[in-house]
């Protein structure tokens, strides 16, 4: 897949939602009963990245503060959704240390990724901050984690809503129709092509989370370090 392509795919269509106020509202996200949960593995992006990222965020604040922005400290990429959310999973459920050791095994001999943030994309039901892989490492570790956890006994839900291709990480979503549309748009345009800088995968963080990673309600579960290459 041509990640460029895709991305550009997705603008286009999502400007064509916007001018018609085709959104796919989320009415979830503030809701206390929502008990949606999974375990994923995610990277987080430096200091320096979400330094960048989160000036985005607040001109977004300024003209749209009634969506859901993501916290800076949110901020995420799937690198697996191992099982997706779904209403009464429960920690106790799951073996944990055995899903450890298929992610460890996994990442074993794996070289570091970098991924570069440049540009923003669009859909429906929220704004992304395009991802790009620079040494394909993360399609490596996808494929390797599909064919580890299809060969064990263990639940999972690897690519049952869809398969994951990509590398962006959500930073809104809708949650009401958008009013002031025409500053909207100047933002997003405005960053359109932004370069957010680029970063080492230095680590994988394995969690327990809600459907929207939510900090207070997201658990971590363990840090799988990489090691630079000697």
């Amino acid at each position: 897949m041509n990640l460029e392509e895709h991305y550009e795919e997705m603008w286009w269509d999502a400007l064509e939602k916007f001018k018609q106020n085709q959104l796919s509202l989320d009415q979830q996200m503030d809701d206390r009963d929502d008990f949606r949960r999974g375990i994923t593995l995610i990277i987080r992006p430096n200091v320096q990245v979400l330094k960048s990222i989160s000036k985005f965020l607040n001109e977004l604040k300024k003209v749209v503060p009634i969506q859901y922005i993501y916290p800076v400290a949110d901020i995420h990429i799937t690198a697996m959704s191992i099982i997706s959310c779904y209403e009464g999973f429960k920690l106790e459920n799951i073996q944990v240390e055995e899903y450890v050791k298929i992610i460890k095994n996994s990442l074993k001999n794996l070289p570091k990724e970098e991924i570069l943030f440049k540009g923003i994309t669009a859909s429906d039901s929220g704004i992304m901050i395009q991802g790009f892989p620079k040494n394909g490492v993360l399609y490596k570790l996808r494929d390797t984690l599909r064919a580890d956890f299809r060969q064990s006994d263990l639940e999972s839900s690897i690519d049952r809503r869809y398969q994951i291709t990509t590398a962006h990480s959500t930073v809104l979503r809708f949650n009401s129709t958008i009013k002031n549309q025409n500053e909207f748009l100047k933002v997003l345009k405005k960053y359109r092509q932004f370069d957010f800088g680029t970063f080492e995968v230095d680590s994988y963080e394995f969690v327990f989370n809600d459907w929207y990673q939510k900090k207070e309600l997201t658990k971590c579960l363990d840090i799988f370090n990489i090691p630079s290459k000697s």
